[in-house]
């Protein structure tokens, strides 16, 4: 197994690229039915990379000692 020190880095940028991807359906030479179509499967594609990005680097609680 390889180890990944930034895994939210690739993530982040796959989502920047779908986010690119949903912009150029946008001027497509395709229907407009089409093109929102496409539009709305990148964005929700670079949602869910996101979501899965902002989990993945989420601070571990710290507790405190009482003494």
């Amino acid at each position: 197994m390889r180890f990944k020190p930034f895994p939210n880095f690739r993530l982040a940028s796959r989502a920047a690229a779908h986010r690119a991807m949903a912009r150029a359906a946008l001027f497509s030479d395709s229907s407009l039915r089409i093109r929102y179509q496409r539009y709305q499967q990148h964005m929700q594609k670079a949602r869910d990379l996101d979501a899965k990005a902002a989990f993945s680097v989420q601070p571990c609680a710290v507790q405190e000692e009482q003494s």
